[in-house]
């Protein structure tokens, strides 16, 4: 199955669709990313959509095959021409795009202490650093 992420205002992500694979072959048999548009397009009326791909989180491909647009769309995600890349929500202010991953990530590291079974590492935007939580 191929997914293509439905593209609304400022480019935001408002709905990701599954295609069957042979609906993007060409004469040749080769997939095409124009035919699944084409194919989404007539059934929907949306004419706006851009290939996605599940295996692909941070510019890598979890199955070693060739990441595609940085990370799989997913509703409210943004998609960054500029870069060919979707881009999540940012999660808080304080945080910082990388633009290798186009993922957000915290101004502080998250500590690598090991705590105890019962807690967990949260991040804390009023204080801008982690903080450790009980599991309840």
């Amino acid at each position: 199955m191929a997914s293509f992420a439905k593209i609304g205002l400022n480019n935001k992500v408002i709905e990701v669709q599954s295609v069957v694979n042979e609906v993007l072959h060409d004469s040749n048999g080769i997939e095409q990313e124009v035919n699944g548009i084409d194919f989404l397009t007539k059934l929907t009326g949306w004419a706006i959509w851009k290939q996605t791909s599940y295996n692909t989180v941070g510019g890598v491909h979890n199955n070693n095959g060739t990441p595609f647009r940085k990370n799989h769309a997913g509703i409210g995600y943004t998609y960054d021409e500029d870069r060919d890349a979707f881009i999540p929500p940012k999660p808080f202010n304080s945080w910082v795009l990388n633009e290798q991953t186009c993922l957000w990530e915290a101004p502080v590291a998250k500590p690598t202490t090991k705590l105890e079974i019962n807690e967990y590492y949260s991040w804390n935007e009023s204080i801008i650093n982690w903080e450790v939580k009980i599991k309840e």
